[in-house]
């Protein structure tokens, strides 16, 4: 080789670098329809296109854009509706948590069919009595119960970390009840603000690394802590504006290959407004494409 061969192919390799982080599938970017519950479903379609995002995660739940006892009927018409526009739909969002709810099964039969792998499950409380780790072992008992339900239609079951009173806003929690469960059958549904509220410092990180392995969605929001009438509130706030680190989440998602469907939740006053909507997406959208390429 000589030294302008050398010199030329030594150029090449941070072209070649920045090309294969530039090819890094990204996750698809999604608006939880909750947030845009005055559109329906036509409209939902035409509007989440226009804002930019790539897919919705669909309410499939009471008060939600397909109401439980019409999913067999309805969320294939929503779902056409909204693909129409050239949307995705990667996964709904259920109130589902255990197998006797009838409107599970019609709901699986119709996500089969439409091409639909990933559901949401919905939260159980923690209970005072008898203990904690009985509710924990009730909880595995009902989940283990839906989802060889849902398996069975080659659907994958999120687990949502919520904060407060609820099973899993301590992620190890998910992991006991996740323990003997396939990895294609079920996983956790991360939510980064509320990892954050639960564990500030670094718990969040523990968490993280918890989930990470068998982590199929995240829901994207973020908070602050603020004192009012004299005792500490959690408030919901723009992306970017409070305390989670979002370059830090991100950075470990591109690192681990995550592609799930990332679901971008606006519980703050005003989000559910266009011009709220378009300054989280557009922050989303930065973070992404810093942590996996431009």
């Amino acid at each position: 080789m000589t030294r302008r061969q050398f010199s030329l192919a030594a150029a090449a390799l941070p072209l070649a670098a920045q090309a294969q982080i530039q090819a890094r599938p990204k996750p698809p970017l999604c608006i939880f329809s909750k947030h845009m519950a005055h559109f329906q479903w036509d409209q939902l379609g035409a509007k989440a296109k226009e804002l930019g995002f790539d897919g919705v995660d669909l309410t499939v739940r009471p008060k939600g854009h397909v109401l439980p006892g019409r999913a067999a009927e309805d969320l294939p018409r929503a779902v056409e509706a909204i693909r129409k526009h050239g949307l995705s739909v990667p996964m709904i969002t259920t109130d589902l948590k255990d197998v006797s709810d009838p409107a599970a099964k019609p709901t699986f039969e119709a996500m089969r069919k439409l091409g639909i792998k990933l559901y949401k499950l919905g939260y159980w409380p923690y209970k005072r009595e008898p203990n904690v780790l009985a509710t924990i072992a009730e909880c595995k008992r009902r989940f283990q119960a839906l989802i060889a339900l849902s398996s069975r239609y080659g659907l994958t079951a999120g687990l949502h970390n919520h904060s407060n009173a609820n099973v899993g806003c301590a992620v190890w929690d998910y992991r006991e009840i996740l323990a003997g469960s396939q990895d294609q059958d079920a996983g956790y549904y991360f939510d980064p603000g509320h990892s954050v509220i639960e564990g500030g410092l670094f718990n969040w990180r523990v968490s993280l690394d918890i989930a990470q392995p068998r982590m199929k969605m995240s829901a994207i929001k973020d908070f602050y802590w603020e004192k009012q009438n004299g005792k500490w509130r959690t408030h919901w706030c723009p992306l970017g504006e409070g305390m989670v680190p979002w370059a830090g989440f991100f950075a470990a998602y591109a690192k681990a290959g995550f592609t799930g469907p990332l679901s971008l939740h606006l519980e703050y006053p005003g989000g559910e407004e266009i011009p709220a909507i378009q300054k989280d997406l557009a922050f989303m959208k930065q973070q992404v494409a810093a942590a996996y390429g431009a």
